[in-house]
């Protein structure tokens, strides 16, 4: 039987191997050794490449759970259900919906917020985004004064980025710890760093503290709104390189943002790990504000309840990926304590839901009232309005507060889509049902902490003295 020598990588190629790193070391391999045929095709055995999945072009159906009502509504609504026929050609996915408050967070095809995609046997990072966990949390503090409940959380909360320094930082709890030191994904010392700095901070953007009064208790209530921060985000940009090299060896075809990794391979499995650890990070970075809230006022929670909205949910062998939508159902929360939760606007109530899972909503509900502007769009809106003046305007009655000390004006409530219309589509399209109001008494943001960053700040220095030099 002949024997392989001086053999290339065209060589492998013509007997249908697909090029891969692996190429370099195999014929290295080959040739030294001089491989018949036979021994070759046994050493080559674990490099035999698996058939390409092609797109289905056809798609699959979704449920369009949304109604253009206003004229600046239609593109917005269109584009999403653009994205959405794209995302369904995904080969892994077997179904999806889109909630009330969707809008574009991307490209044709990427999910958008508001967004459901159900897929089988696989896990697709970029369909719970770097935010991952994304979430509220609810405390019922009793009959408690709720400007000094929010007097409280203010002087314990952190808005903005980075995280808190080491005479700020909150206990890392062991068994979180001994969760982070267990996983592949998680172990690193960076991560772990992050970790410890980064509980009990909220981040900017759209995440906030909200303190108001039920509507059907009169008792305050605290909600908070935010993710896993920067470890979240780490975690999301390891999963993003598994999945694609994935879709390269497997889906080349499929839309890099909607690359996935297969759950049962060792990487699936090691990241849907990591996935519940990040979630009780998340739950934990809640909590400790809440609790350290209490313990500043001296008052005893009366309740608590709390549900993430930017997650993937594991039901049998099918994953939900929730962009921005609430569960509905129980079998998504295994730590269910209560109702969910759905903040509209900081003039808005929180709604307090509790809902059936149906063939349209898939078991979930919107998750607030999202954007049919960008940011720089609903700047562009207000004309020649002063901040100072919108401000009083969008938050009269309220005690609204910004962290920076700087107004966000694209967080005011009219960034921000009609707060009835998402309440009236609920309604219409059966996604769940409101049980209780937090009735808004103030809340508070990250604001325009960019405005005063310290890279500005030192910038703003140097002109200063170069201006200061030419006057002398």
């Amino acid at each position: 039987m002949e024997n392989y020598k001086n053999i290339s990588g065209d060589t492998l190629i013509e007997l249908g191997y697909r090029p891969g790193k692996w190429f370099k070391e195999a014929i290295e391999y080959i040739n030294e050794n001089q491989l018949t045929a036979e021994a070759m095709n046994e050493y080559l055995l674990p490099y035999v490449s698996q058939p390409v999945i092609p797109l289905n072009e056809a798609g699959v159906p979704f449920s369009v759970n949304i109604r253009a009502e206003e004229e600046v509504e239609i593109s917005n609504v269109e584009s999403v259900i653009a994205s959405m026929k794209e995302i369904v050609k995904t080969p892994t996915v077997v179904g999806g919906a889109i909630m009330p408050d969707a809008c574009p967070t991307g490209p044709i095809g990427t999910i958008p917020v508001g967004g459901v995609v159900v897929t089988k046997n696989a896990i697709h990072p970029g369909m719970h985004s770097a935010d991952i966990c994304c979430s509220v949390l609810l405390t019922d503090f009793g009959k408690v004064n709720p400007q000094d409940v929010l007097d409280a959380a203010h002087s314990v909360t952190h808005f903005g980025p980075g995280g808190r320094d080491r005479n700020t930082q909150f206990r890392f709890p062991s068994d979180l710890l001994e969760a982070f030191e267990q996983n592949a994904f998680l172990k690193d010392q960076q991560m772990i760093a992050a970790a410890r700095s980064h509980l009990g901070t909220q981040g900017d953007g759209n995440h906030f503290l909200f303190v108001g009064i039920s509507k059907a208790t009169g008792n305050t209530m605290m909600i908070t709104h935010h993710g896993s921060r920067g470890v979240g985000a780490r975690l999301y940009d390891k999963g993003m390189k598994i999945a694609e090299r994935f879709r390269k060896e497997i889906s080349p075809d499929t839309l890099k943002q909607n690359a996935w990794i297969p759950f049962e391979t060792e990487e699936g499995q090691t990241y849907w790990d990591a996935l519940q650890v990040i979630r009780s990070w998340t739950k934990a970075n809640h909590e400790v504000i809440h609790n350290a809230t209490a313990e500043k006022l001296g008052v005893e929670v009366q309740n608590r309840f709390w549900n993430e909205h930017n997650f993937v949910f594991k039901k049998g062998d099918l994953f939900y990926h929730a962009k921005g939508a609430t569960p509905l159902d129980a079998a998504f929360m295994p730590d269910i304590t209560g109702p969910r939760l759905i903040p509209l606007n900081m003039s808005e109530p929180v709604l307090i839901v509790e809902g059936e899972t149906t063939d349209s909503n898939l078991g979930f509900a919107p998750h607030g009232a999202g954007r049919n502007l960008s940011r720089t769009q609903h700047r562009k809106s207000k004309g020649e309005q002063t901040i100072e003046s919108i401000f009083a305007e969008e938050t009269a009655g309220l005690d609204v507060r910004f962290f920076s000390k700087e107004i966000d004006i694209t967080e005011l409530p009219s960034a921000y889509k009609n707060a009835t219309t998402v309440r009236n589509q609920m309604n219409e399209f059966g996604l769940g049902t409101v049980i209780d109001e937090v009735m808004p008494y103030g809340c508070i943001m990250a604001g325009d902490w960019e405005k005063n960053a310290p890279w500005k700040q030192k910038r703003r220095r140097k002109l200063e003295q170069r201006q200061n030099e030419q006057i002398k």
